[in-house]
């Protein structure tokens, strides 16, 4: 993804909220060694998988709905790839692309047997009913069509899903310039990668084209790797909870200078240690560490991209 990259690049060059530490950078890379696990995709066994077109539509449904947990103290990720796991168990044709149109908010909180409605609710609901439309319009209702019509190229991937579903385009305006992220959309060919290892669905020439996904769990890991700094105004207001306004200047510098960080560290493990890494393999890694220090201070946004 040459246009994530080069607008991560672009902001890291003047950002004045998150600075990427070389010197951070290199501590990491020195001790890193071997002590990247291979972590599998689906380590904790949440998610649903057949190895055909309805894992497919599985994975689409579930990164649609992939962001913005954290207004909900109990919701998070396990919560919803399970939860959609079981609704897809129990009846085989829940995410068919009519269903989906129709979908309301307490059908969706029945299907996760949640509670309480939930965050973002609203907007869960309107992107599900947008991809349920576009894939009926243009896919044949299927999201295996969609994977199937970018020809192995997890790149054309993520493009193609950006033009046709407004709801992953995960553009930014930073210093005038439009700044590419696409966090949900390269989610989606990662989990399409890890979860048919490589082969059939998950296959793509290009996948080490994919970049970290730009969410709040990386950026507290790599601050505390000492890979990123932050400015003592935006510590404190992370250290306190408060929520930044989501497409501000703070918000963008955390996520582009995270995917930024991640591109270097590659590139000096490949120098250093002489090992190629994905940078698939970094973000799952870091986000499964992140996970497991639940109290790191994480930034709080209300957004639909993450």
């Amino acid at each position: 993804m040459d246009q994530v990259k080069a607008t991560a690049a672009f902001v890291a060059n003047r950002s004045s909220h998150v600075v990427v530490d070389s010197a951070g950078l290199e501590k990491v890379v020195e001790n890193i060694q071997d002590k990247i696990p291979k972590i599998e995709w689906d380590f904790e066994g949440i998610h649903y998988f057949d190895n055909g077109p309805l894992t497919v539509q599985y994975l689409f449904v579930l990164d649609t709905l992939n962001f913005c947990f954290w207004p909900d103290k109990n919701l998070n990720y396990d919560d919803l790839a399970s939860g959609l796991k079981e609704a897809l168990e129990n009846d085989k044709s829940v995410f068919d692309a009519d269903h989906l149109q129709k979908i309301t908010g307490l059908q969706l909180r029945n299907l996760l047997k949640w509670p309480r409605p939930l965050p973002l609710e609203d907007e869960r609901v309107r992107l599900l009913h947008e991809v349920g439309f576009e894939l009926e319009r243009s896919f044949g209702g299927k999201a295996s069509n969609l994977v199937e019509s970018c020809g192995r190229s997890a790149a054309k991937l993520v493009a193609t899903i950006a033009s046709h579903f407004p709801g992953f385009r995960d553009h930014s305006v930073y210093k005038g310039h439009q700044i590419f992220l696409y966090k949900r959309a390269q989610i989606f060919a990662a989990d399409l990668y890890g979860a048919f290892k490589g082969q059939g669905y998950g296959e793509f020439d290009d996948i080490s084209s994919i970049t970290i996904f730009a969410d709040y769990i990386v950026p507290a890991m790599l601050r505390k790797l000492g890979v990123l700094k932050y400015s003592s105004t935006l510590a404190s207001i992370i250290e306190s909870n408060k929520e930044i306004v989501s497409g501000s200047e703070e918000e963008v510098e955390l996520r582009a200078c995270s995917i930024y960080a991640v591109e270097k560290m590659r590139d000096l493990i490949s120098v250093k240690l002489g090992k190629q890494v994905l940078s698939v393999e970094l973000d799952l890694w870091l986000w499964a560490y992140g996970v497991q220090n639940p109290s790191l201070p994480y930034h709080r946004t209300l957004s639909i991209y993450y």
